[in-house]
């Protein structure tokens, strides 16, 4: 099934319906069991709520993200592959300190923005993870913007 969804992430149309339909299923699932269950079928979702870089309102979005050892995430600001940065990465970097709900849990992180080594360290996992990430550095013509979400409490 995992195969079926990264064929499906990299056709020429995904990045024009996804943006729509994903979050808004994503959202309902996590609203409908609390957290307690991601869409782990594909790769594990977390719900991030940042606060809005130009707004100050908070933002929530759901995020594939891969868990590290030391209880940390690492997301992708891939945005489908689309030229822009998705707006949560602008809101990572105005205001790092967010916070992330996941399998049931919700809890305080700070944000930092993985640049040179520590960006090419994580690299190869994330494609381990989500091998369609390439693509979407294809076709975007951007370097994805990777964070490690680190727990504060």
């Amino acid at each position: 099934m995992k195969a079926f969804f990264q064929w499906l992430s990299a056709t020429s149309w995904f990045p024009k319906v996804a943006p729509v339909v994903v979050p808004r299923m994503d959202r309902l699932v996590h609203r409908l069991t609390r957290g307690r269950l991601a869409s782990d079928v594909v790769t594990p979702v977390l719900l991030l709520v940042t606060t809005g870089a130009k707004s100050g309102e908070k933002r929530s979005s759901p995020l594939a993200c891969l868990p590290e050892r030391d209880g940390s995430m690492l997301v992708v600001g891939s945005n489908y592959g689309r030229p822009q940065h998705p707006s949560w990465t602008g809101n990572l970097l105005k205001t790092p300190e967010a916070a992330v709900s996941f399998r049931g849990a919700t809890f305080p992180v700070l944000a930092t923005l993985l640049e040179g080594e520590a960006r090419a360290a994580a690299w190869p996992d994330l494609l381990a993870m989500w091998p369609v990430y390439d693509h979407y550095t294809r076709v975007s013509g951007r370097e994805l913007r990777v964070f490690r979400l680190t727990p504060t409490r």
